[in-house]
């Protein structure tokens, strides 16, 4: 679903991804991890086009999102992204939140779109508040909303940048467990995270990065249970004593 080959990135000067390369099967889950300023934010970034890259190419369901004539709106209507601060509209109620791109992009009638977003809404427990603004919903709401969003547009893959690190501790299990049922429900998923319990619950593969590159592609039992690289040894000795 996902090939990703020898990519590189610049700013200015400074190379934030060096020669990375890995894939992600349909109906794979595969969790990035890693310090902070490694790279991982940056490559889930590039795999829809928000970040350009300067080396490389990146494969999404037989369509190269580095080429130049790659209808780059088209295919983010089918690769579903949720970030960090969940970038909902503070000024539409969630219905509107749900239905603008489904309108917009997919060309969907407003009862089709509606229709889509309750059922969505329900999906993530959310029904009641359909007709609320985000200032009226938590941190944990508001990133259910915006899975919400993105799944309304029936993505054939999905990319979370640590979705749960704006979140009060309470909220992560709710934004987690809806993530889990997305997994279990066969999504193709790229995740961003430093929720290690989710990774070894969930991940078919964990992608270990530092300073630009992927120093482990393993499944998620060699990863935890036998990382290679002494970095990986010192990063998991770290978050999974806390």
């Amino acid at each position: 679903m996902i090939d990703i080959k020898n990519i590189s990135k610049w700013y200015g000067s400074f190379k934030v991804l060096s020669d990375c390369s890995s894939h992600v099967d349909q109906k794979e889950v595969v969790v990035v991890c890693g310090p902070s300023g490694s790279g991982k934010s940056t490559l889930i970034k590039c795999v829809n086009g928000l970040e350009p890259i300067q080396q490389g190419n990146i494969i999404v369901d037989g369509a190269d999102v580095t080429a130049k004539g790659t209808n780059l709106t088209e295919l983010r209507a089918r690769i579903g992204m949720v970030f960090q601060h969940f970038e909902l509209y503070p000024h539409m109620t969630v219905r509107n939140n749900l239905c603008l791109a489904q309108e917009k992009v997919l060309k969907r009638s407003c009862d089709e779109a509606v229709s889509r977003a309750e059922l969505f809404l329900d999906r993530v427990g959310l029904s009641e508040h359909i007709d609320k603004h985000p200032g009226q919903l938590s941190g944990g709401q508001q990133q259910r909303v915006a899975i919400a969003r993105s799944l309304v547009m029936d993505p054939i893959v999905m990319l979370f940048d640590e979705p749960t690190s704006a979140l009060d501790p309470e909220m992560i299990n709710e934004v987690l467990d809806v993530m889990v049922e997305l997994a279990e429900d066969g999504m193709t998923m790229m995740v961003v995270t430093h929720e290690m319990g989710f990774a070894k619950k969930v991940a078919d593969r964990v992608i270990f990065m530092d300073e630009g590159s992927i120093v482990e592609d393993r499944s998620t039992e060699e990863f935890f249970g036998n990382p290679e690289s002494d970095r990986a040894k010192d990063f998991l000795s770290k978050i999974l004593n806390h």
